[in-house]
């Protein structure tokens, strides 16, 4: 039975990028595209319908952990065996669709991370600022020691899924903030899940959603912490909800 692939797009002020991205998804790689706009200041609802894209409007803005948590319960909630996460502002190549699904597809994975940095040379000359080459070069490293894995980007946007790790993550216990994709990942290692990672071009521009120094500097630093309660929690110190495997499997629509 072919999987049910639904792409889930978190926006905010995503109106001079989304039709860009749009186009770029293959078609016939998906069922469905489902955009949660957080309460955009511009047009970004208004174009996403007008694509024909399932969209969901936040009547307050819940940040970005926020947006995702209500993109993975949606698209769950539409029966999907597969989600793929897109940021709609253009950064990542969404040309790869396909190519990425076909790691989960086939059981290679349960988790595919979109890498940008697959040489140092590639993630400058697309445009990756300096301190944020540095700053994931760093953060990346430690995550792959402590967390015993061999992943080259564990800060992408560009994310792929299966039901069964959205079903067991509890990710509604997650931050609203950036560093929900981090705990995600630290929960998935912990419940066992196989994370890989392929390369993927990116493209750095002002309209191209980035969180700045000061905000990087935050999002290392709860980064960190999040590792901290993996040690914890793996060595028995503290016991923290992020680590509560979900044991309630979300009702499948009937076709």
């Amino acid at each position: 039975m072919k999987s049910k692939v639904i792409i889930v797009m978190p926006a905010y002020n995503a109106a001079e990028t989304l039709e860009r991205t749009y186009r770029d998804i293959p078609q016939g790689s998906y069922d469905e595209i489902i955009l949660v706009d957080d309460n955009s200041k511009d047009h970004t609802a208004d174009i996403s319908r007008s694509l024909g894209i399932t969209t969901i409007v936040h009547t307050d803005n819940r940040g970005y952990g926020g947006n995702q948590k209500t993109c993975y319960a949606e698209a769950l909630k539409r029966g999907a065996d597969i989600v793929m996460m897109i940021h709609p502002d253009y950064q990542y190549d969404s040309r790869l669709v396909p190519h990425i699904l076909g790691f989960l597809d086939i059981g290679i994975c349960d988790i595919i991370l979109g890498s940008r940095v697959r040489t140092r040379q590639e993630a400058l000359a697309c445009g990756m600022p300096a301190y944020k080459y540095i700053f994931n070069r760093l953060l990346t490293t430690i995550e792959n020691l402590v967390l015993g894995q061999n992943v080259s980007d564990f800060h992408t946007g560009y994310r792929a899924y299966t039901r069964a790790v959205l079903e067991a993550i509890p990710f509604m216990k997650n931050s609203d903030a950036f560093v929900f994709d981090t705990e995600f990942l630290v929960q998935a290692v912990y419940f066992g899940f196989r994370i890989g990672s392929v390369p993927v071009p990116v493209r750095y521009f002002s309209e191209a959603s980035s969180i700045d120094f000061s905000n990087s500097v935050v999002y290392g630093m709860k980064t960190l912490g999040a590792l901290v309660k993996y040690i914890n929690q793996c060595l028995g110190i503290k016991r923290y909800p992020l680590f509560e495997r979900n044991n309630v499997q979300v009702e499948k629509p009937k076709d």
